[in-house]
């Protein structure tokens, strides 16, 4: 099979790869559809993603979704509710509960992660933080776990979510992406009837975006520097846009019972400091750069904001199938779709936010 491989910074190829054949409680699944994030970019950009740093040659890729191709023995076995996803070539057995595995030839969303399921964390019922949780195509650990952009992924059958006859692949894809911002919401606490300012119009702020209208949001401002972004957030559900380098006044100048910092950058994190009012909330969600970045701590300690991280998610992953069956209006995020042969060239696209929002591989043409 082939697959996107990421090997030093700025390297990217297309190269052969073996297939895994699944093993007792694993699915195979042709992949259909990956979707690129912001973390593939930077490993292929810069090959690092906050404090992880790729040491070795690894298949990118964690938004993917496909056709079951095979099921190894006792994969349609009881499992335990939601679990996470599990990296291609390493098997995991079932947990004890959930329901059968899907047959050949369904279509299904992947989910990326696979907590522990025996640390504090998890029993806690917070499995996304899980010290000890693999994640495609992630340089977190060594070796590393390979990720999603290939054309064959077995991973145990506890990650496969089938999708509602009403829900096409395409727009299944931002099943992973929309679980990200659903979390981040979550962590804001409840939203209705708020007044919300989000830092970053790429695809994660967007979905951000769509989720608080969703939630109830009675505003949503978004911020960016570019105009193309702030056009998709509009589209996506925001009450009004502003220009970062050049805010005004009016949706700006007023504060905010809460932030979602999606940009990554540390100006975005200072606005949203800023902006909240005293006693408000600020959830950070862009990972920001490595080492540390200036906070305006003495703003967090006189007004007494809270400053809540979120990082990834859990069960959120089938809230956001739900959603996207529903009819979320989060179309407009993808802008582009590529063959896996051009990956190259889809990278380079979905870096230029000037045209690019969500930028797809279409693994089902190589």
């Amino acid at each position: 099979m082939q697959a996107c491989v990421v090997h030093p910074a700025g390297e990217l190829r297309v190269e052969q790869r073996s297939p895994v054949r699944p093993g007792p409680g694993q699915v195979t699944v042709a992949v259909a559809y990956g979707g690129i994030c912001g973390s593939d970019l930077h490993y292929y950009r810069h090959g690092r993603v906050g404090d992880f740093t790729v040491r070795e040659p690894m298949v990118l890729g964690h938004e993917v979704v496909g056709h079951v191709a095979a099921v190894g023995p006792d994969a349609d076995g009881p499992t335990d509710g939601p679990t996470g996803g599990q990296p291609q070539g390493q098997a995991q057995g079932q947990t004890q509960g959930q329901t059968a595995g899907p047959a050949v030839g369904t279509p299904v969303a992947v989910h990326p992660a696979t907590p522990c399921d025996r640390c504090p964390d998890c029993a806690a019922g917070r499995r996304n933080i899980c010290a000890d949780a693999r994640y495609l195509g992630s340089a977190a650990r060594m070796p590393h776990v390979q990720g999603g952009f290939a054309q064959l992924v077995t991973v145990p059958a506890a990650q496969i979510r089938a999708l509602p006859p009403e829900l096409g692949l395409r727009r299944a894809v931002l099943a992973e992406p929309l679980s990200v911002a659903l979390h981040a919401v979550h962590r804001a606490g409840d939203v209705s009837g708020k007044r919300v300012l989000v830092t970053g119009a790429g695809p994660i702020g967007c979905l951000v975006t769509a989720v608080l209208r969703h939630k109830g949001a009675a505003e949503i401002v978004v911020s960016d520097l570019l105009d193309t972004p702030l056009g998709i957030a509009a589209a996506s559900g925001a009450t009004a846009t502003v220009r970062a380098d050049a805010p005004g006044d009016g949706a700006w100048t007023d504060p905010f019972d809460l932030a979602i910092e999606a940009s990554g950058a540390p100006a975005g994190l200072r606005s949203c400091v800023e902006r909240v009012r005293r006693g408000g909330a600020v959830v950070l969600l862009g990972l920001l750069p490595p080492g540390e970045v200036p906070l305006l701590g003495n703003l967090a300690v006189t007004r007494e904001l809270e400053l809540r991280g979120a990082f990834r998610f859990d069960a959120e992953f089938d809230e956001a199938i739900a959603l996207l069956a529903q009819g979320l209006p989060v179309d407009a995020i993808v802008t582009h779709t590529f063959p896996l042969a051009e990956a190259r060239a889809a990278f380079d696209i979905a870096h230029d936010r000037t045209v690019a929002s969500k930028v797809l591989l279409d693994l089902a043409r190589a």
